[in-house]
């Protein structure tokens, strides 16, 4: 069920994240994915086009910043570095792509998860436990207004 917000997507409380993180995303792919969404403040384009070298040294080890490249960015405008909080290190400690995949979120075709497979992942975890209105922004508006 949709809920009119003039155009703008639900802004999530802390108890509905720690809701979906916990009881609606059922692996550490899916909640690492929208981790990085909630503790980047990005957009889901920007997260699913991540590449593991962007948030992963060649070693395995986690970097200090991850890099959100222009070519992803909504305006092009320029690249953009953002620190990786604790919350979001305790996520990318638990999920680590397979050797070999290109993209921090491999898709089923070899390139990255699409916009619309992360939407779906999205709407069945806020079904199962019923949270409505939410959509892939809300990550970002919620990130944006702590």
């Amino acid at each position: 069920m949709k809920i009119n917000r003039h155009g703008r997507a639900k802004v999530l409380t802390q108890p509905e994240i720690q809701l979906i993180f916990s009881d609606g995303l059922e692996d550490d792919r899916d909640r690492t994915l929208f981790g990085v969404c909630l503790f980047s403040a990005c957009r889901i384009r920007e997260c699913c086009t991540l590449l593991t070298d962007d948030i992963y040294t060649p070693k395995g080890s986690i970097r200090p910043r991850l890099i959100i490249r222009k070519s992803n960015t909504k305006g092009k405008l320029g690249t953009r570095s953002i620190p990786v909080i604790e919350d979001l290190r305790r996520l990318l400690v638990e999920y680590y792509p397979l050797a070999g995949d290109d993209y921090l979120f491999p898709g089923r075709s070899g390139g990255h998860i699409s916009e619309d497979s992360a939407s779906r992942i999205l709407r069945g975890a806020c079904k199962q436990v019923e949270i409505i209105g939410v959509s892939t922004h809300s990550f970002r508006r919620s990130a944006l207004r702590r």
